[in-house]
């Protein structure tokens, strides 16, 4: 038996796809073929193999997830269902049990509701780019092992919780006693574990949108568009809340409001997240991607620590932090990973524990610590459809003309140009047909001139910044 994958669902970062067109319940058993027999070849005939597997609230996810389960036992894999949760409850079953040897979670994570996909870990390491190629190589000729496999349901939600509650570790409860913080799922799948967790936080807490829905009838669940955290700004004004924090589809990317109503971006968010963890880890090496503010570099440094700035993508983020022992590091689309005393993956749960954590260590509220930073102007992720063919090489052939620039040229994941008053970034998506543009200056006329450096490499290449891409 053999099977042909459509050609837009093996994606750089994970599998994804429209169900009923691109995705169906014959991808998910070759999936877990496929996935299963890597496994079993990593281990060995003799050894056990066991894969945990979770979902996201979508109406397709039970469907996909029987299937996989289908494909992993037909391998020679046993399976270890923890139910529908968050991603980072599925990270949590891998990375906390010794005998799981990878994890695969069923998500469409902030995509539209007729979406769906797979996030995998193998061996407590990404399972990306080359991985997923070789899981549609090995469907088309059929290169499968095949075997039997048990199933087990585990309920671990509540062992989650607990160890998100660690973040709060060596805090008096009573210096939080007073905090009030407002929260968003947005129907996704974070909705049951945050009433959990909330229900032992100290403080009061306000919660919006836990119920899990597919269909997201409120808001789409993607924090780092400013329009979606409407309603939390809204909570937050009303109760006079301390801050609040919002959740994508899946729960591995946070968003989050001061007491002000100000957005705390990706990167303004590491921010905090860095001073707090330099008191306690001087000189340690923290990591951003090419998106992040220059204020954040400079804050790390400023801070005693080591900043990296590296490729964007949360799977090379993490392979990154693995080589060179990164205890913290993030993007500015909101994944944040914690490697000091959590297991290095992102959860925006425990991001969340982690700030209330950071501005209690820091006597500072959040408020005062978004307040604190530099007032840089900067466009928002501009995205532009190039065709496939040509974005890689326009980025090659803007390098070629910037050969020689008086300004610093930074390529690791695209062209970042920085000179005295601000930096522009250009770099190609790995994931879709856009090309993504940013820039940021400490004025306005910096910024015009840097946007006008963006649209002059542009049109060198015969591209304008033309319609703008949605995600």
């Amino acid at each position: 038996m053999t099977h042909q994958f459509h050609s837009t669902v093996l994606r750089e970062y994970d599998i994804r796809g429209i169900i009923g067109e691109t995705l169906g319940v014959d991808d998910a058993r070759a999936i877990g073929r496929g996935f299963g027999t890597l496994i079993a070849r990593a281990k060995g005939p003799e050894a056990r193999k066991l894969v945990a597997v979770g979902w996201d609230g979508r109406v397709s996810s039970p469907m996909l997830s029987h299937a996989l389960v289908e494909g992993l036992n037909a391998s020679g894999v046993d399976v270890r269902r923890v139910g529908m949760g968050p991603t980072p409850m599925l990270y949590y079953a891998e990375a906390s049990a010794e005998e799981v040897d990878g994890g695969i979670q069923i998500t469409g994570s902030h995509n539209p509701a007729n979406y769906n996909g797979f996030k995998m870990v193998f061996q407590g390491r990404p399972f990306f780019g080359a991985d997923i190629l070789k899981l549609g190589e090995m469907a088309a000729a059929g290169e499968w092992d095949a075997g039997t496999g048990t199933v087990e349901d585990v309920d671990i939600i509540d062992e989650y919780i607990d160890r998100l509650l660690t973040g709060l570790d060596g805090i008096d409860p009573e210096v939080l006693s007073g905090l009030k913080v407002g929260w968003d799922a947005g129907n996704g799948a974070a909705g049951p574990a945050l009433e959990k967790l909330a229900a032992r936080l100290p403080g009061e807490h306000h919660l919006l949108f836990t119920e899990v829905d597919g269909e997201f009838p409120n808001h789409h669940p993607d924090p780092t568009v400013e329009e979606n955290l409407e309603d939390l700004r809204s909570l937050v004004s009303a109760k006079s809340l301390d801050f609040g924090v919002a959740f994508d589809g899946d729960g591995d990317r946070i968003g989050a409001i001061d007491g002000q109503g100000r957005v705390i971006w990706g990167d303004q968010l590491l921010m905090i997240y860095a001073e707090d963890l330099l008191n306690r880890r001087p000189g340690a090496t923290i990591i951003a991607d090419v998106k992040a503010s220059r204020a954040l570099f400079d804050h790390v440094a400023a801070c005693g620590g080591q900043p990296i700035m590296w490729k964007t993508g949360h799977s090379l983020i993490k392979s990154k932090m693995k080589e060179v022992s990164s205890p913290l590091a993030g993007e500015m689309s909101g994944h944040v990973f914690f490697a000091d005393t959590y297991y290095g993956y992102d959860d925006a749960l425990y991001a969340g524990i982690r700030l209330i954590a950071a501005a209690a260590r820091l006597g500072k509220s959040v408020t005062q610590l978004r307040s604190d930073m530099p007032q840089m102007l900067n466009t928002p992720e501009m995205r532009f459809q190039v065709d496939e063919s040509r974005k890689f090489a326009a980025i090659d052939e803007v390098k070629a003309r910037l050969e020689g620039s008086e300004d610093e040229v930074n390529s690791t994941d695209g062209v970042r140009v920085t000179s005295q008053d601000g930096w522009w970034l250009l770099r190609a998506s790995n994931t879709q047909d856009v090309l993504v543009a940013r820039a940021e200056s400490d004025s306005q006329a910096g910024l015009d001139r840097l946007m006008a450096q963006i649209d002059e490499q542009l049109a060198a290449s015969g591209l304008e910044r033309g319609p703008q891409a949605g995600h």
